[in-house]
C-alpha cells in the first residue's frame, strides 16, 4: 500500500487550474470526508483497487505561497505519505502555452533540495501523457520543467523546503489563460494523478538521472522520462540560469551539487549535461561524476535511450 496527497487551491481568482481538476477529479472517482479539516474543507480520500490511498487537501491559498502557515499541516497529517502533489498553473515568459508539466521540488540558486522520487515522478509524468494521447488533446505537449520552488516569489525561504521530507511535486498545466481554462486539459491531468503508482516498469529498476544545464523547458531532457520503453527517469533538473546566478562556478557548486544528488531517493545513475554549459561547470559534472563513479553524458547523447539506459546498468 502506498500513500498520495495532493493539494488543490480552492480559490478560482488566486489560482486558474487547481479548482476545476479537482472538480474533475473527484467527479470521477469515489472518495470520502476524512476527520482532518484544513481551511475549513475537510480532506477527501480514495482508494484504488490495489488498497493505494490517494488523499485530496483543498487550501484557500496555493500551498507553496503561504508555506510556513502549512507546514504543521504537512508534518502532523501528512508526513507518512510516499508522494506529495500541488496542482496549480503553470505561467513564464517563453513557455510553451499548451503544455502539461511536471516538475520536482528545489532551489537551485541556494542549493537546497526538496527530496525527489525519480520512479514516482516517471509514473506520473507516463500518465498524464497517455491520458493526453488517449483524450485526443494532441495540440498540448507533456514536460518536465527545471527544478524550483514557486515559494520563492511568495517570500519563502529556501529551507523551509527541508521542513517537509515526502517528495512535493508541482502539477501544472500552462501557459496562458485559454490553457489553464480548457476542460479538456483538466480532465487529462485529473484522470491521471492515481497514475503515480501504477509503476510502469513492474517494479524494475528506473534509473536517475541528474540533468545540468540547458532552459527551462528542456526537450531533452523530457524525452528520456516520457519515454515508455526506457526505465529512465529524473533526480533534479538544473537549468543554467541559476548555475550562474546560484554561484556553482565559485567554489560553492561542488557541495550544492552532492546536496542534489543526496536528496534524490535511490541516488542518481547518471550526470547528463547540456553542451553549452561552460567549461567550469562541464568540470563540476566530471568531477561529481569521478566522485560517485557515475558516467557523465552529453545531453545530445539522449536522442540514443538505449545507449543512456546501458550506460546506467553498468554505473
Amino acid at each position: 500500500m502506498s500513500k498520495a496527497v495532493y493539494f488543490f487551491c480552492a480559490d478560482n481568482a488566486k489560482d486558474p487550474v487547481a479548482g476545476n481538476v479537482f472538480r474533475d477529479l473527484t467527479g470521477s472517482i469515489p472518495t470520502y470526508e476524512t476527520d482532518v479539516e484544513i481551511d475549513g474543507f475537510n480532506v477527501l480520500e480514495y482508494t484504488d483497487e490495489k488498497k493505494n490511498i490517494y488523499q485530496f487537501v483543498r487550501t484557500d491559498e496555493v500551498l507553496s505561497h503561504d508555506y510556513n502557515r502549512y507546514i504543521p499541516y504537512l508534518r502532523e497529517y501528512f508526513s507518512e505519505f510516499d508522494f506529495a502533489g500541488v496542482v496549480n498553473w503553470h505561467a513564464g515568459a517563453n513557455a510553451p502555452e499548451k503544455v502539461l508539466t511536471v516538475h520536482s521540488t528545489g532551489d537551485v540558486n541556494s542549493g537546497i533540495f526538496g527530496r525527489a522520487d525519480p520512479a514516482l515522478f516517471k509514473n506520473l509524468i507516463v500518465a498524464i501523457n497517455g491520458s493526453r494521447i488517449q483524450s485526443g488533446l494532441d495540440d498540448f505537449i507533456v514536460s518536465t520543467e527545471a527544478t524550483h520552488w514557486s515559494g520563492i516569489p511568495y517570500h519563502g525561504k529556501a529551507e523551509w523546503i527541508k521542513d517537509y521530507a515526502v517528495p512535493v511535486y508541482d502539477v501544472e498545466i500552462g501557459s496562458c489563460e485559454n490553457s489553464w481554462k480548457n476542460e479538456t486539459a483538466s480532465k487529462v491531468l485529473a484522470s491521471a494523478l492515481c497514475g503515480v503508482f501504477s509503476n510502469a516498469f513492474d517494479g524494475s529498476p528506473v534509473y536517475s538521472l541528474l540533468c545540468v544545464g540547458g532552459v527551462h523547458f528542456e526537450e531533452s531532457f523530457a524525452s528520456a522520462i516520457l519515454s515508455e520503453k526506457h526505465p529512465l527517469s529524473i533526480g533534479h533538473i538544473l537549468p543554467n540560469q541559476w548555475l550562474v546566478s546560484g554561484g556553482y562556478d565559485d567554489g560553492s557548486g561542488f557541495d550544492k551539487l552532492q546536496c542534489c544528488i543526496d536528496s534524490v531517493m535511490g541516488g542518481i545513475h547518471a550526470i547528463v549535461f547540456h553542451d553549452n554549459l561552460k567549461s567550469a561547470y562541464k568540470q563540476l559534472c566530471r568531477e561529481l561524476g569521478a566522485k560517485y563513479d557515475l558516467p557523465v553524458i552529453k545531453h545530445k547523447s539522449l536522442k540514443n535511450l538505449d545507449e543512456i539506459t546501458a550506460a546506467c546498468k553498468k554505473e
